[in-house]
C-alpha cells in the first residue's frame, strides 16, 4: 500500500479519496499519538481545528471534530481561517495539536487533512507513519465525563490578526507601517478573504481586494497565487503600488509590482534576506531555500554576503532546517516563505505584510526591491513513463548531464530530480538566454527517454 501521507498531510478528492470514515479513523488515530503527553501527564487533551472556504470542508470537519472528541479530546472549533492562521493558534493556547482542513491551491473538489504538533510544528515522518499505523486498528473510547466537548473558538481570527500587526513595529515618526501604500489583494476566494484584508487596512495601506467572495465552490478558480493575470490587470488599471496573491489557505505569497510584473517566492525571499541581514535580524546569515529555487537567487545571496543552504524540494525539508540550525528565513520559489520569529510554518499573509512595509521603510518600489536578483531563465520538462530509481546511475545519462553543467558553467545550472509520488523524471535546466535553456533541457529530455525508457 502507497504512504497516506504526502508532502503536506492527506490530500484526494472529497467524498472519494478523502471519505467521512478516513477522516474520522485519521482523527482518533492522531488523538491517541499526539495527546500523549497530555495523557501521561494527567491533562485533558486539546486540539485546534480549522478548515478553508470549500464545501466539503464542512463534512470533514464535522468527522474530524467527532473522532476527537469521541477519543477525549476537547476540540477548539476555529471555523474557515487560514492555515498559518491554525498553527499559530496551536502554539499560542498551548493546545496539544492542531488540525487543518485544506487542500491549498488545488481546485474545490480536492480537500486534505494536515495536523500540527504541540507548538504549532508540522509533524515528523515518524508521528505521521504512526497516526497511519493506526488507522482502523485502535481506538480511544471514553465514556460520561471522558468524552471531549466541541467548542467554537470564538476570537480565533482576532488573536491572529493582532499577531500579524504585533509583527509590525510603527514607523519612528509614529504612523502606521503601511501608511500610503496602495495594495491590491487577490484572496483566492480562499481562507485569506476573511482576515487579510482587514490587516492590511489596520497596518494603514489604501486595499483593493479581489477574489473575495467565497462560496465553497469557487477556490482557487481563475485567482490566487496559480492564476496572476487578474491581479496584475487590477494593479496596473488602478495605479497601485503592488499587489499581494494567496493560496486558497493562504500560506503563500507571490507579488505584482507596480507595472505588472511578477514577484516570485525566490524575489521575495531575496528581498526580506537583504533587509533582514542590513537589520541584523538574519541569524547567521544564512537563508534556507529548496534545490528548485533560481540560480539568480544565488548569486544574488552570495553578492549579498549571505549564505544560501539549498533542500529537498518541498517547505517541510525548509522547516526542518530552519529549526534544526535556528535560521530565521526560508522558503520556495512557489511562494511559501517562513519567517521563524514570527510564524511555525509558510504564510502569505506575513509574507505581504513585511514585503509592505519593506517598501515602506525603504521608499523603493517592488520593482526596485526586487532586482536585488537576476531571474534566470528557467525550462522545466517533465519525462514520464521512466525508470526513475535508475536516473542517479546510469552512466551515459550522467555523463550527458555532466556535459551540459560543463557547458553552462557558473552560468546556468542542471538538475534531475525523480518525481516523489508518479513514473517521470523532471528535468530544470538554467541558464543565461532561453534559448541555451531550452536547447539543453530538450536534449537532456531526450537522453532521459533513451537511457530510462521503461
Amino acid at each position: 500500500m502507497p504512504r497516506l501521507f504526502g508532502t503536506d498531510g492527506v490530500r484526494g478528492l472529497a467524498n472519494d479519496h478523502l471519505t467521512v470514515e478516513l477522516a474520522l479513523s485519521l482523527a482518533q488515530a492522531a488523538a491517541i499519538v499526539l495527546a500523549t503527553s497530555a495523557r501521561e501527564h494527567g491533562r485533558r487533551p486539546r486540539a485546534v481545528l480549522a478548515r478553508d472556504p470549500r464545501v466539503s470542508g464542512e463534512f470533514i470537519s464535522a468527522a474530524v471534530a467527532a473522532g476527537l472528541a469521541s477519543s477525549g479530546v476537547d476540540v477548539l472549533d476555529a471555523g474557515v481561517i487560514p492555515t498559518p492562521a491554525a498553527a499559530f493558534l496551536t502554539a499560542e493556547i498551548g493546545a496539544d495539536f492542531g488540525v487543518m482542513i485544506s487542500a491549498s491551491h488545488n481546485p474545490a473538489p480536492d480537500n486534505g487533512i494536515k495536523f500540527f504538533a504541540r507548538g504549532g510544528r508540522k509533524l515528523a515522518d515518524d508521528l505521521e507513519n504512526q497516526i497511519e499505523a493506526l488507522l482502523g486498528r485502535e481506538k480511544l473510547t471514553p465514556t460520561g465525563a471522558g468524552v471531549g466537548s466541541i467548542e467554537r473558538f470564538a476570537d480565533a481570527e482576532d488573536r491572529y490578526a493582532l499577531h500579524l500587526l504585533r509583527s509590525l513595529p510603527l514607523r519612528e515618526d509614529g504612523t502606521s507601517p503601511l501608511r500610503g501604500l496602495h495594495v491590491v489583494l487577490d484572496c483566492a476566494h480562499g481562507a485569506a478573504a476573511g482576515v487579510s484584508p482587514e490587516v492590511f487596512t489596520d497596518a494603514g495601506a489604501q486595499v483593493t481586494v479581489i477574489g473575495n467572495a467565497p462560496n465553497g465552490l469557487n477556490i482557487n478558480e481563475g485567482v490566487g497565487s496559480t492564476h496572476l493575470g487578474e491581479l496584475a490587470r487590477t494593479v496596473t488599471e488602478l495605479g497601485a503600488d503592488l499587489g499581494i496573491a494567496h493560496d486558497g489557505d493562504a500560506d503563500r505569497c507571490l507579488a505584482i509590482d507596480a507595472d505588472g510584473n511578477v514577484v516570485d517566492g525566490d524575489q521575495i525571499m531575496a528581498i526580506l534576506a537583504v533587509s533582514m541581514r542590513r537589520r541584523g535580524a538574519l541569524r547567521e546569515d544564512t537563508l534556507v531555500a529548496t534545490v528548485m529555487s533560481n540560480l539568480g537567487l544565488k548569486i544574488a545571496m552570495r553578492e549579498a554576503g549571505i549564505r544560501m543552504i539549498e533542500t529537498k524540494v518541498g517547505d517541510r525539508y525548509v522547516l526542518e532546517e530552519l529549526n534544526e540550525r535556528g535560521l530565521a528565513l526560508g522558503g520556495e520559489q512557489s511562494g511559501h516563505v517562513i519567517l521563524t520569529d514570527y510564524a511555525t510554518t509558510g504564510d502569505g499573509i506575513l509574507t505581504g505584510l513585511h514585503i509592505a512595509a519593506e517598501m515602506r521603510r525603504t521608499g523603493k518600489t517592488l520593482a526596485e526591491l526586487a532586482s536585488v536578483m537576476r531571474v534566470y531563465p528557467q525550462v522545466l520538462i517533465n519525462v514520464p513513463g521512466v525508470r526513475k530509481e535508475d536516473c542517479a546511475t546510469d552512466e551515459p545519462l550522467q555523463a550527458a548531464v555532466a556535459q551540459v553543467a560543463s557547458e553552462l558553467g557558473e552560468t546556468g545550472r542542471v538538475l534531475l530530480r525523480p518525481s516523489g509520488t508518479e513514473p517521470l523524471v523532471r528535468v530544470m535546466i538554467e541558464a543565461g538566454e532561453q534559448e541555451t535553456a531550452q536547447r539543453h533541457a530538450e536534449a537532456l529530455a531526450a537522453v532521459v527517454r533513451e537511457r530510462l525508457a521503461l
